[in-house]
């Protein structure tokens, strides 16, 4: 791996760390950069190295996590209901990516104008939907019900349009059907665990013919890179969340969306 191509790893690494629990699509941020840079990365490097940071989840909140594994093997209600509405949570988004994994592919996963025209519109929905919804009744993941994380499953599979932002869509759902912030926000974290590692999984199966010594080199890098600056970061962002709500993020995506559709009418 030359020098150039190992910065641009830890460069995207780093960048996806910073922004997966960000309303702010860090798949946008990280297409848009690697056309930036010119790089030639395997086609399943954007979404494994989102593993990694999905992961940082699993050490941040490692106790919830273990407590819900105790409590199933102990039968707790408040652990089975936990589980099933990740459960439920994750099949609409499992449904459609088998469905539709060429189109995204093929069509939309490698359009920065595409990224573009998601950042504005998101931004857009998320200053109309935080100024909309500002009466929560749900404070905490363990008072959804399963059709409340159906309905978030579904919003989520909105994030499968580069620019969309997973986390953005699936907080900005939760607010719809009545979340806190922090509530919205966590199980965001949560239901990212199984999308993510089935959507890895499913991405490298397909295309592990293709993939070399040096591509399979440079997703573990950015997997390694993205999981430690995600764990840095994650608490710290629910935190901003709490304070600041989404407006900021919102104003954030209107300008970074703009900007790109002038890099693109420039170059």
């Amino acid at each position: 791996m030359d020098l150039f191509l190992l910065l641009s790893v830890v460069l995207i690494g780093t960048l996806e760390g910073l922004t997966e629990f960000l309303p702010v699509s860090s798949t946008g941020h990280l297409i848009v950069l690697k056309e930036a840079l010119g790089v030639d990365l395997p086609q399943a490097f954007l979404i494994a190295i989102q593993l990694g940071a999905i992961l940082a989840v699993c050490t941040v909140y490692h106790r919830r996590i273990t407590s819900t594994l105790q409590g199933l093997v102990a039968r707790d209600p408040r652990a089975i209901r936990f589980t099933i509405n990740l459960l439920v949570g994750f099949l609409p988004a499992m449904v459609v990516g088998l469905l539709a994994y060429k189109v995204i592919k093929e069509v939309l996963l490698e359009s920065p104008l595409t990224v573009a025209i998601a950042l504005i519109v998101g931004g857009i929905a998320i200053l109309l939907l935080e100024k909309r919804f500002n009466r929560p009744r749900i404070h905490s993941v363990d008072d959804l019900a399963p059709a409340t994380a159906f309905g978030i499953g579904v919003v989520q599979c909105l994030a499968m349009v580069p620019g969309v932002s997973r986390s953005g869509a699936t907080i900005m759902g939760g607010l719809g059907f009545g979340l806190g912030r922090k509530a919205a926000a966590e199980f965001s974290f949560f239901l990212a665990i199984p999308t993510m590692v089935a959507a890895t999984a499913y991405d490298l199966y397909k295309t592990a013919g293709t993939l070399t010594h040096e591509g399979a080199g440079a997703i573990a890098i950015g997997f390694g890179i993205a999981f430690v600056v995600a764990a840095l970061v994650v608490k710290a962002a629910v935190g901003f969340i709490e304070r600041h709500g989404f407006a900021p993020f919102a104003l954030y995506r209107i300008g970074a969306g703009a900007l790109v559709l002038v890099w693109l009418a420039l170059r």
